[in-house]
């Protein structure tokens, strides 16, 4: 019988992205940070920015330049208005995308919260060597991410293959 893998604990900065919200009223924010506690991993940062493309950028590109963040999560500014800009803040960042999580975050929300789920602009993708999950601003939402996708993929556990296992490689050139 063969022993069983350790759990590999990661360390996760979360980012909320809200012209409104403060830590007081932050609940997306403060729901990520017990399910990555419960989890098993660290909030090895969190930080509120208002919906500005270059502020967004600025707080991503910093972590992703550490070599001890392994995740950034950010919530807030996926939509459709004029002031949403996650995803395209983002998005260059990204060396490589995994479309199947927006793919498929939007497939679970459909079941939620039926057509309304095509608003969201969520994704996810690598940047130098780092996992970036872009999700939407509500409490339910990041809930809907967390437990049907994220927390999954990134428990060392997750069979037949979770994200977590890639980490060693993903700087691989």
């Amino acid at each position: 019988m063969s022993a069983s893998k350790q759990t590999v604990s990661l360390n996760i900065a979360v980012l909320v992205v809200s012209d409104t919200r403060t830590e007081k009223t932050d609940k997306s924010g403060r729901l990520l940070e017990d399910k990555i506690s419960s989890a098993g991993h660290k909030l090895a940062e969190k930080k509120i920015v208002e919906d500005d493309i270059y502020k967004i950028r600025a707080a991503v590109a910093t972590w992703i330049a550490q070599d001890d963040i392994d995740v950034v999560i950010s919530t807030g500014g996926t939509g459709v208005t004029g002031r949403d800009g996650t995803p395209e803040a983002i998005a260059c960042l990204l060396e490589k995308k995994i479309d199947g999580f927006g793919e498929i975050f939007r497939m679970i929300s459909y079941e939620e919260i039926g057509t309304s789920s095509l608003q969201s602009r969520a994704l996810s993708g690598v940047a130098n060597g780092t996992y970036v999950f872009v999700l939407p601003g509500s409490a339910s939402a990041c809930s809907t991410a967390w437990d049907k996708l994220i927390g999954a993929q990134l428990d060392s556990q997750t069979k037949p293959c979770n994200l977590v296992e890639l980490i060693p490689r993903l700087k691989e050139h």
